[in-house]
């Protein structure tokens, strides 16, 4: 596969001849916009699960279990920004309870285990390590706690909310909070009565940048599944009127879909595990996903113009495991070789429709688009057709939303001169930033 030098064009002045540019409500705020730039960054599951093999813990685990031997929080920064990604969100307290950093609202912390004599700081490593590597760092704070005593009770909505102010002070700003929709019951068989409401007008004043993570949000939401796939129809926008995080979000084809007439500006996230698992599991080793799998992942959510938060556990040592980091290492050169170079272009011509002119004939199979969301989400019904050098269409391909962006991938089309986007069908003019082509690797062809 031979690529040569990439052709990106952007296109604003179309936008103010013949149609203007209105604006359709919702539309992203600043720090949702800031969000969208960081398209791919990783989980980190890790706490007492990782050494007592399970993926929900009970509460009832004794703090020396947690014990990592090499803990190494620049090896997990150094592998994450060679693999391209962003950021790093971490399970700073997980449903068991225990908090990955000396809180003084809990007593089952780092600070009761035997890692450091009772001295460690895992939120403060990664802290320490994200700004040496130029990542971003996000939390995920289960409201959940099947260890701390005043769970199930009113008490304890105080608790997290101080929890809450405790980890911002001391180890932010965080790019993104995450909320586990999860409840359960606590120690004395109680559950919760979760003061969302509060949790986020405490987010609004200790964060006013970082985006909040849930079902509904009200900045990101889950994309109904957890194998990181979004729709292939996804708005980003969502009506929550009605519905509650947990057992009452919505249904996960809305989730996975979006609303296409929502009320609130609220765009999805892929979450996925590089393993079968969230936490480290020693058997597990062997079934890690291969790069070309990940790479089909990146074309079904970032492809889909939603966020890829791929899952990457450390092992009992505190570390990346070298399975992992090997098919981080391959997903990262098939991002390279197949999407860092665009096929050659020498002309774009904007009327109705967008004209992309090739400088020979090539062959391609695979679009990217990019829409301008600013003053909303726009594009219902798109076209592209595959022309030849006589500008007779050999090949069509049909798509509803476009969104921050849209990567298309399919059979081989050879003797490809020109590329032609028509917005069929919008809600006002859609702005088009970026449109490029591709002659990826068949085997990386989105199999569905």
């Amino acid at each position: 596969m031979r690529l040569l030098v990439p052709a990106s064009w952007l296109i604003f002045l179309f936008a103010f001849t013949a149609y203007g540019h209105q604006t359709i409500e919702p539309t992203p705020s600043e720090r949702q916009k800031e969000w969208s730039k960081m398209e791919f960054y990783l989980f980190m599951h890790f706490g007492p699960n990782t050494f007592t093999d399970l993926e929900w813990g009970k509460g009832t685990e004794q703090e020396e279990v947690f014990n990592p031997t090499e803990l190494d929080c620049r090896q997990w920064c150094r592998i994450a920004k060679a693999a391209g990604a962003s950021g790093i969100i971490i399970t700073a307290k997980h449903h068991d309870g225990f908090c990955l950093w000396p809180s003084k609202y809990s007593t089952h912390t780092v600070a009761q285990s035997k890692w450091k004599g009772g001295k460690g700081d895992v939120l403060a490593e990664l802290r320490d390590a994200c700004r040496e590597y130029g990542l971003r760092m996000g939390v995920y704070l289960s409201p959940w706690d099947r260890n701390h005593q005043a769970y199930g009770t009113e008490a304890y909505n105080q608790v997290y909310v101080e929890m809450m102010e405790e980890i911002v002070a001391r180890y932010g700003p965080f790019f993104e909070f995450w909320w586990d929709g999860a409840n359960g019951e606590g120690p004395n068989g109680k559950k919760q009565v979760y003061d969302f409401s509060l949790f986020e007008k405490t987010m609004r004043r200790i964060g006013p940048g970082t985006v909040v993570f849930s079902d509904i949000g009200p900045d990101i939401r889950w994309v109904g599944n957890e194998r990181g796939i979004a729709g292939k129809t996804n708005w980003n926008l969502l009506d929550t009127a009605g519905f509650f995080r947990g057992a009452g979000a919505p249904p996960t084809d809305t989730l996975n879909r979006g609303n296409e007439n929502g009320h609130n500006w609220i765009p999805a996230e892929c979450d996925v595990s590089i393993r079968p698992g969230w936490f480290y599991h020693e058997q597990e080793d062997g079934k890690v996903k291969s790069p070309a799998e990940l790479f089909q992942l990146y074309l079904r959510s970032v492809g889909r113009g939603s966020a890829l938060l791929l899952n990457v556990p450390p092992d009992q040592r505190g570390l990346i495991h070298g399975e992992d980091s090997a098919a981080l290492m391959g997903f990262k050169r098939l991002r390279e070789e197949n999407l860092g170079k665009a096929l050659e272009a020498k002309g774009l011509i904007i009327t109705q429709s967008f004209r992309l002119e090739l400088t020979s004939d090539q062959t391609v199979n695979c679009i990217m688009i990019k829409e301008i969301l600013d003053k909303g989400q726009h594009c219902k019904r798109f076209s592209i057709r595959l022309q030849n050098e006589k500008q007779e269409t050999i090949n069509e391909i049909l798509g509803t939303t476009i969104g921050r962006e849209r990567i298309l991938s399919f059979d081989a089309v050879r003797g490809v001169r020109f590329i032609v986007l028509s917005i069929e069908e919008q809600k006002a003019l859609t702005l088009i930033s970026e449109i490029n082509a591709y002659h990826i690797a068949e085997g990386l062809v989105e199999k569905d």
